[in-house]
């Protein structure tokens, strides 16, 4: 998804395989498009959308979503294999006619553990701005990514999931799979991360990396110093 119709413009977000979005504006080549799971907006090439009826549309927001659980998966349209990542919504595969998934898929609400170890999926993947797939992603596509696996929903940019969960006091209140969110000197929230356990964090700077987390901030060990400033602790899971 990008910012203007163009190849060259900022990437924004990324749809990944089966996701389902509605189609606002439909150009030659481009189409401007909302996610239905976050509300995002931003353009796509047409090359890279199947347009399919609004009664599948609304099917496909009520149904309970299955997600890829390896970092690569493979679905077939009878002749090929096409490349899936991990949290790819595995169930359109009906819409598309492809055959039956036969890789490991999830769904349902998790717990924290299963929280943390979704998000140790994702370790060393680069960073990657507007990414949200295990070859790429910024901070806040991590972990909106690491909780959508889990059951539950965070919207797109860290300033924007700032806005939900309940906040906490002091860190030493915060548990495993609570989110710590960063400002900048203006007081604008930058980065997010997910706090493990023994005040360890993870979180995507750089690449997906688990860092020292205390009342100041984020410590960064190998530079020996703070690389961000802590503003909230959010609960977003009960």
């Amino acid at each position: 998804m990008r910012s203007q119709p163009a190849d060259t413009s900022e990437q924004v977000s990324q749809l990944l395989f089966g996701e389902h979005f509605k189609v606002l504006e439909q150009r030659k080549y481009w189409s401007y498009v909302r996610h239905a799971f976050d509300k995002c907006e931003g353009w796509i090439d047409n090359r890279q959308l199947l347009l399919i009826p609004e009664e599948t549309y609304k099917a496909l927001d009520l149904e309970e979503t299955l997600f890829s659980d390896n970092l690569v998966d493979y679905v077939s349209d009878g002749i090929n294999l096409i490349p899936i990542v991990l949290g790819s919504h595995v169930n359109a595969t009906r819409i598309l006619n492809y055959d039956e998934f036969e890789g490991h898929a999830r769904k349902g609400v998790k717990n924290r553990e299963e929280v943390i170890r979704s998000a140790l999926f994702y370790l060393n993947t680069p960073y990657c701005w507007g990414g949200r797939s295990p070859f790429g992603l910024d901070c806040s596509g991590f972990t909106q990514m690491v909780y959508k696996l889990n059951g539950y929903k965070l919207l797109r940019d860290a300033e924007q999931q700032a806005s939900q969960g309940e906040p906490l006091s002091f860190i030493e209140e915060s548990e495993q799979g609570d989110l710590a969110f960063f400002d900048n000197e203006e007081g604008k929230i930058i980065h997010v991360g997910i706090i493990m356990k023994d005040n360890y964090l993870i979180h995507a700077h750089g690449k997906v990396r688990i860092d020292r987390i205390d009342h100041t901030g984020i410590f960064n060990t190998e530079m020996g110093l703070y690389s961000h400033k802590l503003r909230v602790i959010k609960r977003v899971i009960p």
